[in-house]
């Protein structure tokens, strides 16, 4: 069984080899110290099992998560108690808290062997339970052309729906995730996002005049020179947050 350790910490990657050293069923394929390095090799590789930090340069472990079309099984390594806690024993997947003892390492590791089979869905619902209660987000982390893409919020005009995945629109272009306009809505400050349509959501400070459309709907004009259409309900939301 394959095995990728992703922590940006030498000290303790070497603290997990040394552990793993009971454990000769698990092949080490590869250490990685940041998401981009360990995007690729679970690419390259397909583990069964990755030991994930959370807190890490460049993109975090729930980002990379995110990434990855079909996530192996994860034991987290973290060494922050923090808002994700409830979420990993919600789903039964274990996490270990640094610094952790060989002994704690040695369950965690059996319980995945335990229950191997069915953590790849447990790591796809713990996602769906970070995502919801991970507060408000300031940047967007996506693949493009098999390169991972990362967009500050500020830089976002407009969302669109479009089926399972949502457009990004920004100056450089137009980007795709796969998530959900509600997921943003959630996400995104209602400050400076508001979901004018069920197919929009729009950074209000490019709004620049809304005009008649048909009846009870409106046509949102951005500075940007874009049209949006605006909904009823999407026009009560702009009234009120535009102060009209």
């Amino acid at each position: 069984m394959k095995l990728i350790i992703i922590d940006d910490e030498p000290l303790a990657r070497s603290l997990i080899i040394e552990y793993l050293s009971n454990f000769p069923d698990l092949e080490l394929v590869q250490e990685c110290g940041d998401g981009f390095e360990a995007l690729k090799a679970i690419n390259q590789y397909k583990p069964d099992l990755i030991l994930l930090d959370i807190q890490m340069p460049k993109i975090n472990g729930f980002e990379l998560l995110e990434l990855i079309e079909n996530p192996p099984a994860v034991i987290f390594t973290t060494a922050f108690e923090a808002y994700a806690i409830k979420a990993f024993e919600a789903h039964a997947i274990d996490y270990l808290l640094k610094p952790f003892s060989r002994e704690r390492f040695h369950k965690a590791v059996q319980k995945w062997l335990e229950q191997k089979n069915s953590n790849n869905q447990k790591t796809l619902q713990l996602l769906d339970t970070v995502n919801i209660g991970n507060g408000i987000q300031n940047r967007i982390v996506l693949k493009e052309n098999g390169l991972i893409k990362i967009i500050p919020v500020q830089q976002v005009h407009y969302l669109e729906s479009a089926d399972d995945y949502v457009k990004i629109h920004t100056a450089e272009g137009v980007f795709l995730k796969n998530k959900t306009m509600q997921y943003f809505e959630t996400h995104l400050s209602e400050v400076d996002f508001a979901r004018i349509h069920r197919s929009y959501l729009v950074k209000i400070q490019l709004i620049s005049k809304l005009e008649p459309y048909e009846k009870d709907s409106y046509l949102a004009i951005l500075s940007t020179g874009q049209k949006l259409p605006v909904s009823k309900s999407g026009y009560a939301k702009l009234k009120t947050v535009l102060g009209l």
